[in-house]
């Protein structure tokens, strides 16, 4: 990745900003609410994702924001009241040696304040070794960019990981007891209604269903500005032009009935928000079972193992 050029950095002013506690909160496993504060420990992205509308800007570039300055950040924002700090770089481990000097520094002057991070599969995986300093320096989750099971549509991603990846970074993070925060794009040109019935079914066997945010089961592909998805055949034959107020090359699903159904389950999902996670996510597979003109499936229900850390605004992209 080439190196974005050096620029001096400065603590973020944030006088005339809302108190924190206009923002989201973060739930822990007891229930209790942290007030969150938020701040980034690089800028830019070393990976050129097919489907990432920060592609185009970043362009493959990073930059690492100086350790002090981040503290400082955060010293500001503890002083205001957070309990809770998201960082909110696009990857966290883009640079694993700041990463790691960043949240061995943090651990030391605030013990008991919590974060979390964002991390792709492929640096799960290929940074296994620093799993276990995220969770003994405080990290309440990670936030990991699945998008989908299927190897076929994490090629067309270009996602950098398989399906074999995420089941086995799953397996580390329940053995170290580290909580795993999956997003997916559940809904994308090649998604059947069999494929997001089995996508549904495969997120449970990997006892994962807990930790997905319910706005997860109806995010649908986004071909934004100057996006890579663009050279890809099956993505010209489908976007229109490009739409100025969305932002996007507005597309269609070849099959009326995975647009029909996702649109069932953006409304199903938006219409509960007080439900629990597997409450939702029941509901949703009776859409599905019915959109497949299927019964109504025998399975035994759902059992959350573990109460898992979210925040109160779940992320996506």
């Amino acid at each position: 990745a080439e190196a974005l050029p050096r620029v001096p950095y400065k603590v973020p002013d944030r006088a005339g900003l809302p108190a924190l506690e206009r923002y989201a909160r973060l739930v822990g496993p007891d229930g209790t609410p942290r007030i969150v504060g938020a701040t980034e420990a690089t800028r830019g992205c070393k990976h050129v994702c097919r489907h990432c509308p920060i592609v185009p800007v970043y362009q493959g570039r990073f930059r690492a924001v100086p350790v002090d300055v981040v503290l400082a950040d955060i010293r500001a924002q503890t002083e205001a009241g957070a309990e809770h700090i998201s960082f909110a770089d696009p990857d966290f481990f883009n640079g694993p040696t700041h990463a790691a000097r960043l949240v061995e520094a943090l651990h030391r002057e605030w013990p008991s304040l919590t974060y979390d991070v964002t991390i792709k599969v492929e640096h799960l995986r290929g940074h296994d070794a620093l799993l276990p300093l995220l969770r003994d320096t405080g990290c309440a989750f990670v936030t990991t960019a699945v998008e989908s099971l299927d190897d076929v549509v994490l090629h067309h991603l270009e996602k950098g990981h398989t399906r074999a990846d995420v089941e086995a970074v799953a397996a580390r993070c329940a053995d170290l007891g580290l909580a795993l925060s999956p997003t997916f794009i559940a809904f994308t040109p090649w998604t059947t209604l069999a494929s997001y019935a089995a996508f549904l079914d495969d997120v449970a066997a990997l006892d994962l269903v807990a930790h997905v945010a319910p706005v997860q089961w109806t995010l649908r592909l986004l071909v934004t500005w100057r996006s890579r998805l663009l050279e890809l055949a099956d993505i010209q034959a489908l976007t229109r032009d490009f739409d100025r107020r969305t932002l996007t090359y507005p597309w269609r699903h070849p099959d009326p009935a995975v647009d029909a159904l996702q649109q069932d389950v953006m409304t199903l999902v938006g219409t509960r928000p007080g439900a629990s996670r597997l409450d939702v996510f029941e509901a949703i597979r009776g859409r599905v079972d019915v959109a497949l003109g299927r019964p109504g499936s025998s399975r035994p229900p759902l059992v959350a193992r573990a109460a898992i850390p979210y925040l109160t605004e779940p992320w996506y992209c």
